[in-house]
């Protein structure tokens, strides 16, 4: 078989499934971005405008990549959280991948929610750790994993747990605390995803971690910043000997080309910004409950409890058929359909925002449950 007859299958094999992917471009109300606060079409104000900074990063951290400003948005951002030490990170797949691959090593022991980002998973096989998967937010199977291990852990090896803090595809949340608390009695490190919480909790909006009083308790968050805070980037977040060790052994800092320092300037705005915007994270709750309580009213019961909506079609075409009917009516919602969630789970993932307007958000439950049931 050619390469070509090789690829054209899979794509008619995808086709067939209801699974085949195309770009298009944005369209109608924005019900399908992570722009949870609002930010993306929007202006950040440079702090400093007289200063020209480079638009290319032109090398690595360690060559030629490095430059003041990151400096200073990693100090803004360990101010944020308290004092820990923060690493930038060029996107949230590289931070994760890179940290976990890093961190973990052959021989050590995870245990990894069932539903985990993809930028974990990949992580983990890079590792190559004994792996235990948990079904999702089960702290028994959680504990049942930890005690068994605990008990012949080898000398020298460690034992981690990761979880995400929000779900990006079920719009759940981990429950951290229980969590650290089975952690420290089993002695184990706690990772933790705040991709899809981060400028959403707490009262400056720094994640669910913070909002739960457990930074001391976690080694390692990671955060980006092309979600809730409209930047791109993202970051690890961890102690000063975490930092370190990455500097010299991640590869996925070591290997890539810096961000541009331009777009430092627009983190340290972003940073300010969201700090201060109690009113849009309040107002983001708000339009999230709102929004389940409209579909429940209904008869439509969505997973979770955040402003993540999952509704479950199951079926991969009814999915893809009910998304083109709302975005036919101006909503850009999207089908959502393996492998990016389980077989069997396929969905129109709702994300709710907090500038949209109560009209827009009755509208669009009302077209999500006609939709759903034609």
């Amino acid at each position: 078989m050619s390469l070509t007859a090789r690829w054209t299958g899979i794509l008619e094999e995808l086709t067939q499934q209801g699974r085949f992917r195309s770009l298009r471009l944005p369209a109608g109300i924005d019900f399908s971005s992570n722009d949870y606060l609002g930010y993306g079409n929007g202006r950040l104000p440079i702090p400093d405008s007289s200063t020209t900074l480079p638009v290319s990063g032109m090398a690595s951290r360690l060559l030629r990549g490095q430059h003041a400003i990151w400096d200073q948005v990693e100090a803004a951002l360990s101010n944020w959280h308290s004092g820990s030490s923060i690493l930038m990170m060029t996107s949230g797949y590289a931070a994760n991948e890179g940290l976990i691959s890093t961190v973990i090593e052959p021989g050590d022991w995870v245990a990894t929610d069932e539903l985990n980002h993809a930028c974990i998973i990949d992580g983990l096989r890079l590792s190559r750790p004994r792996k235990f998967s948990y079904r999702h937010n089960d702290l028994n199977q959680l504990e049942e994993g930890l005690r068994s291990e605990s008990a012949k852990r080898p000398e020298g090896r460690e034992m981690f747990v990761i979880t995400e803090s929000v779900f990006s595809m079920d719009g759940d949340k981990a429950p951290l605390k229980q969590i650290a608390e089975l952690c420290e009695k089993y002695g184990t490190h706690l990772i933790v995803d705040e991709a899809h919480s981060t400028g959403c909790y707490g009262d400056s909006g720094s994640g669910c971690v913070d909002a739960a009083g457990l930074s001391q308790r976690v080694l390692a968050t990671m955060h980006t910043g092309g979600k809730a805070l409209g930047v791109p980037g993202a970051y690890i977040r961890g102690s000063e000997l975490l930092k370190k060790f990455l500097i010299n052994r991640c590869r996925h800092l070591i290997f890539t080309t810096a961000l541009p320092p331009a777009i430092g300037s627009w983190w340290l705005a972003a940073i300010e910004r969201v700090k201060a915007d109690t009113i849009g994270r309040e107002q983001l709750h708000r339009n999230s409950h709102a929004f389940r309580e409209a579909l429940i009213s209904q008869g439509i019961h969505p997973w979770g409890t955040e402003y993540v909506v999952p509704v479950i079609l199951g079926d991969d075409p009814k999915a893809v058929r009910a998304a083109t009917k709302l975005q036919e009516q101006g909503f850009d919602i999207r089908a959502i359909r393996p492998p990016s969630v389980p077989l069997g789970t396929a969905r129109l993932r709702i994300s709710i925002h907090a500038d949209h307007d109560p009209e827009s958000l009755r509208r669009v439950a009302d077209a999500v449950v006609e939709a759903t049931r034609s």
